[in-house]
């Protein structure tokens, strides 16, 4: 199954261009699922969409709602040792986040189905890749918090219960942490499946470019692939208007530069002078996707004892900028910092047992240099 994650910048029409994409690919014979983003497609869509096309809307107030009091049932006993009073249905009210959370959820379940694609709907640009990180980085927080190797002891627990006579707290802690690390890891597989591209949709402009850069920067930081640039809202290239054609000049300036960084991922879409109001409007407006992109540079490590005696760790970074770059070792992980974007990095077998030197940015490719340790490097014999 293939997944198409659509962000952009806000306001260049990145959900049009979602319902846009998943309509045109259902009225071809392929099974789509659509999950929309905050813009629900309406009735109207789902008038005109063949049988082969369905939407998935996520519902983040009630998915909140059920999941709190699935998880207040499950700790029930714990929280009447407490003394603590549960709460109903009516008395919960959404908390910030609940949407990022709906939208794995969806994204989860969308994966799940026996559908050919799936289109997703995601928020802006830097918001999309915060909530794509999220099952990564709370599956790191779980496991600094109650790493895996302290739950040896959890065989002691229910005798420990039945001696008490009500359930341990410890146990049922652990219990819920690996419930959610099952669900976390599950998200972070569709996330980093090979089959899931991410779509960029901008709206040629002054910070186009930039913005282009910036998702390279960030996608290649999180190891996702974008299969596409969607140019929006292209004015037509000729006009008797002196207003109308010195901004259709600006903007066929901005294009083609977008053009010279794109190169083949870029697709160009017309604006239609008004909001799309039907089926034939959205079918000029759809980018059809073609096969998954290669997969990118992975990262290496690059053995150099014997020339230099170092190891180095390429990580490929495209756009990134050296002041703009953050590198801080903390036990077996790398603190990377690029631009606006963090991520936490476990570090290869090989490097743990060594200490970093130094660190360089040529072309894209972050080179980070260890050398062994020689209180934990193997002798040779």
């Amino acid at each position: 199954m293939r997944i198409i994650l659509v962000t952009g910048t806000g306001g260049a029409g990145r959900s049009t261009v979602a319902v846009a994409t998943a309509l045109a690919e259902a009225h071809a014979g392929r099974r789509v699922l659509l999950v929309p983003g905050d813009t629900d497609p309406g009735p109207a869509v789902d008038a005109a969409a063949p049988g082969t096309f369905t939407v998935l809307r996520t519902d983040p107030a009630g998915d909140f709602r059920r999941e709190f009091l699935a998880l207040q049932a499950r700790s029930g006993t714990v929280l009447d040792l407490l003394g603590a009073a549960p709460f109903e249905d009516a008395e919960l009210t959404e908390l910030p986040g609940s949407r990022q959370f709906a939208l794995l959820r969806a994204l989860r379940g969308a994966a799940a189905g026996d559908h050919d694609l799936a289109v997703v709907d995601l928020p802006p640009l830097r918001e999309a890749l915060t909530v794509l990180a999220l099952p990564e980085q709370l599956r790191r927080y779980l496991r600094r918090l109650l790493p895996p190797e302290r739950q040896a002891a959890r065989a002691l627990r229910p005798m420990l219960a039945q001696l008490a006579g009500v359930p341990m707290p410890a146990q049922w802690l652990y219990e819920t942490t690996a419930r959610w690390e099952r669900e976390l890891a599950a998200v972070q597989a569709v996330v980093e499946a090979p089959g899931t591209t991410v779509r960029l949709v901008l709206e040629p402009g002054p910070a186009a470019t930039a913005a282009l850069r910036e998702a390279r920067l960030g996608l290649a930081l999180h190891g996702l692939a974008l299969d596409a640039v969607i140019a929006n809202r292209l004015l037509p290239a000729a006009s008797d208007d002196p207003w109308l054609a010195a901004l259709t000049a600006e903007q066929h300036r901005r294009l083609a530069d977008l053009r010279a960084d794109a190169g083949e991922l870029l697709h160009e879409l017309p604006h239609l002078g008004r909001e799309p109001r039907g089926p034939e409007d959205l079918a000029l407006l759809a980018a059809r996707p073609g096969p998954p992109p290669a997969p990118g540079p992975a990262p290496t490590v690059e053995d150099r004892r014997e020339e230099d005696g170092v190891l180095v760790w390429h990580l490929p970074l495209p756009g990134a900028v050296k002041q703009d770059l953050s590198l801080v070792r903390r036990g077996d992980e790398l603190l990377l910092g690029a631009g606006p974007f963090r991520r936490t990095l476990p570090l290869p077998a090989a490097l743990r047992r060594c200490t970093v030197t130094g660190a360089g940015l040529v072309d894209g490719d972050l080179a980070i240099r260890f050398a062994p340790d020689p209180g934990l490097w193997p002798k040779p014999s």
